[in-house]
């Protein structure tokens, strides 16, 4: 599967190297859908899954300030893409690859 598809998501680019992942956005049959995640990858060390973190600003109502909160999700990450822990991506959901994944990388942001 040398040729690349789009995915539907505007302002993702497709990657430049090939890869036959049949888990790949790009590259197999894997079609995503739903919510798009826009954060960073924290660990890459099982094989081809990383560890994604968003944080968001939640607002207490008891003491009347605002205070950090974070969630992980475990993502599929393309080998096509070369990311390293440390870089902000673009994650999109998709059906279910394992027990608790159900996201795929889609893009880096910016040009890091």
């Amino acid at each position: 599967m040398s040729q690349s598809k789009n995915i539907g998501i505007p302002n993702i680019s497709l990657p430049e190297s090939v890869c036959n992942d049949k888990y790949c956005p790009f590259h197999g049959k894997l079609k995503v859908r739903g919510m798009i995640f826009e954060g960073k990858i924290i660990k890459l060390r099982a094989n081809k899954t990383g560890v994604f973190e968003k944080s968001h600003i939640h607002y207490n109502t008891k003491y009347k300030r605002y205070e950090r909160r974070r969630s992980r999700i475990h993502v599929h990450v393309p080998p096509c893409l070369n990311l390293k822990e440390g870089d902000n991506v673009i994650i999109a959901e998709c059906r279910p690859i394992a027990k608790s994944v159900s996201y795929v990388v889609v893009g880096k942001v910016g040009g890091a």
